[in-house]
């Protein structure tokens, strides 16, 4: 026999009832909390800490934030683990049923929204999202360092790097003192566009809305190194 879950009438850690037993509405009675369905992306995509889930969120708030875990915490869908002084937050069996529900929200979301406005663009989550996705095996053995420059966005934001080892990536906005091995000049448009599959390297390196300066091996490689999740296989060929 089957028992289903039963929360009562009002459960101030969701939000307010929509009053219907359809099992939609039930979930949403969670998850159109503003930013909480974002929290879960973080999560499924491999952010533990606190720290991680603020840097793919970079325009949360610190306080939202934690009101959120602890929404989802109490809910059953992430477990916070601590040992000492590190707090670690994984999901919960049913938070990782939550991944097919992220995956095919973000297919829609590619197909269906349209065009991105100036104000979807942001350095920091692309630089972050691009640094979860990196193909060590595609890489050299040795330590690779990637900066990353868009001419159009303001100073602060205008320089990235990305030194990438075999077992470890790190994203930096201030220049981390090794030798740039490959330099990538482009608008932080055209590489968005790219990370959401709606445009190609090869196309962009021919266009020259992206410009690839380092050694011809290391340049022949680099579509490679980055195992976007919305780009199609095609778009990871170079010339």
């Amino acid at each position: 026999m089957l028992v289903a879950a039963v929360r009562p009438a009002y459960d101030p850690i969701m939000g307010p009832p929509y009053h219907q037993f359809c099992p939609v509405a039930k979930a949403m009675e969670l998850f159109d909390e503003r930013w909480t369905l974002l929290v879960v992306r973080e999560l499924v995509l491999g952010s533990e800490r606190f720290n991680d889930l603020r840097r793919g969120l970079p325009r949360m708030s610190p306080t939202l934030l934690s009101k959120r875990m602890h929404q989802l915490t109490a809910a059953g869908i992430v477990q916070r683990l601590e040992d000492g002084n590190d707090v670690r937050y994984v999901l919960t069996p049913a938070g990782r049923d939550l991944e097919t529900v992220v995956d095919a929200l973000g297919v829609w979301g590619t197909r269906w929204t349209g065009k991105l406005g100036e104000v979807d663009l942001d350095p920091r989550l692309l630089m972050w999202d691009m640094h979860r996705h990196v193909d060590h095996a595609a890489l050299p053995e040795s330590r690779v360092v990637v900066e990353f420059v868009f001419p159009t966005v303001t100073h602060a934001s205008r320089r990235w790097w990305m030194v990438i080892t075999p077992h470890d990536v790190d994203v930096c906005d201030e220049d981390p003192g090794f030798e740039v091995s490959i330099r990538v000049t482009t608008g932080l448009r055209e590489l968005t566009e790219i990370w959401r599959g709606e445009a190609t390297w090869p196309d962009a390196l021919r266009s020259g809305a992206v410009v690839v300066d380092g050694p011809s091996a290391l340049r022949r490689s680099l579509p490679r190194w980055f195992d976007s999740p919305l780009a199609s296989p095609a778009g990871h060929s170079a010339r």
